[in-house]
């Protein structure tokens, strides 16, 4: 224990950690606030003139104009808030909602907007994928309201998953078992979870830049071959240094994730993380969790891919002869997924995004992406929704490349 504390204090004391450390904190933060910026709202006034809220007013503005709107998403409030739509645009000659005359659409469609959430797609062709308008919907179709939805993703397995009948079953049943009625909670938007995202993907690098010059450094300053001649010098320094980097990164990466939920969520409302994931993403999306849920499961998945990647990067390091190109082979990796998803076809980058250690935090390819699509892993009769997928793989990865990290530095010869 002894020298597992001296590492952490090497670690800590190293002044690009100090830095590295008060910037991800400071990031938390201003990523967590950076979304309540890009909020925008106008309304026209008694006086007629057009007024525009930005940031924590709009938020508020928004939230308390559509105060009725929240809470459970039963199909008669549905049916209530689509019959109040097509009433209002045909009191006015217009069949979209953008043709009304200004401040209409805040007085008389925006209260219940959050209603409408998901309506059009839910009514989705099932050959096409071409959704309706709101005002060709017949509204007492909606009394059967979550039936439809269960249609819905029926039919959009079978366009996603045309060749795997199991990935469709999986489907139906994971949509089956999601809580209904839906709640929703306005205020929040999806921006904060791609803020979320962004932060884990920083924090990643971070980890890595850390972690890369780990073992390489010592060998390029020759600075090993004091320490292999040392009694704990070789499998026991390395499996100090693993363990140090990983309990240093996850408790960073979990110290920053707090800050910016308590941020978040403070600057939206807590109301907010009550909101159902179908009623702020897709209608049908597969998981009964709700945002505060999705947030938790982010942050607790993308710390296990932080783990996987430094877990990468000790081997790496482990095996490349200078800091330098430790660092640029382990900034590659964590680049991959992205690349992959970007430039390679259909289930190759689905495997290659899913089962890569920097997977879960991606530009492109990331967890919270994956939770939000309806992709699976199929081979055969087997078919795995990625998300647990990944979640399976870095449980896998975080030891095995700790393993073969202790192995390439106890053969290391220096040369």
């Amino acid at each position: 224990m002894r020298l597992f504390f001296l590492e952490m204090k090497r670690i800590l004391s190293s002044r690009i950690t100090q830095v590295l450390m008060a910037l991800a904190i400071l990031l938390s933060a201003v990523l967590a606030w950076l979304p309540v910026t890009y909020c925008y709202s106008t309304y026209t006034n008694a006086q007629g003139q057009e007024v525009t809220l930005t940031g924590l007013e709009s938020v508020a503005f928004e939230k308390n104009l559509q105060v009725a709107a929240a809470g459970e998403v039963a199909p008669e409030k549905v049916k209530a808030a689509v019959e109040h739509y097509q009433a209002c645009l045909r009191s006015y000659g217009v069949t979209e909602s953008y043709d009304l005359p200004p401040g209409v659409y805040e007085r008389e469609i925006m209260p219940v907007s959050p209603l409408l959430h998901g309506v059009k797609e839910a009514f989705a062709d099932p050959e096409t994928g071409m959704a309706p308008s709101i005002m060709e919907i017949d509204p007492d179709r909606l009394d059967s309201w979550y039936e439809i939805c269960e249609q819905r993703i029926a039919s959009l397995m079978a366009m996603e998953q045309p060749g795997s009948q199991a990935a469709q079953k999986t489907a139906m049943d994971m949509y089956r078992s999601v809580p209904k009625p839906f709640q929703v909670w306005p205020g929040m938007n999806t921006a904060s979870l791609d803020y979320q995202n962004m932060l884990g993907f920083l924090m990643l690098l971070f980890c890595v830049v850390l972690a890369a010059p780990s073992f390489a450094a010592g060998y390029q300053s020759g600075a090993d071959d004091i320490f292999r001649s040392t009694r704990y010098g070789r499998k026991q320094l390395a499996i100090v240094r693993i363990g140090a980097s990983m309990c240093l990164s996850s408790l960073w990466f979990l110290g920053c994730s707090v800050v910016y939920l308590v941020t978040a969520n403070s600057l939206f409302g807590w109301e907010c993380v009550q909101t159902s994931l179908q009623m702020m993403y897709s209608i049908v999306s597969l998981p009964g969790w709700s945002i505060g849920q999705l947030q938790v499961f982010f942050a607790g998945a993308a710390t296990l891919s932080v783990l996987a990647s430094v877990s990468l990067t000790m081997f790496v390091s482990a095996r490349c002869r200078s800091a330098l190109s430790a660092l640029a082979v382990s900034l590659l990796l964590c680049l991959l997924p992205t690349v992959a998803v970007m430039t390679m076809p259909g289930q190759l980058s689905t495997w290659l995004a899913t089962l890569l250690p920097a997977g879960g935090t991606g530009i492109q390819a990331s967890f919270l992406y994956a939770v939000t699509d309806f992709q699976f892993l199929t081979a055969g009769e087997l078919a795995i929704w990625t998300p647990w997928a990944m979640l399976a793989a870095w449980v896998l990865e975080i030891p095995l490349f700790a393993w073969l990290a202790i192995r390439a530095y106890d053969r290391h010869q220096p040369g």
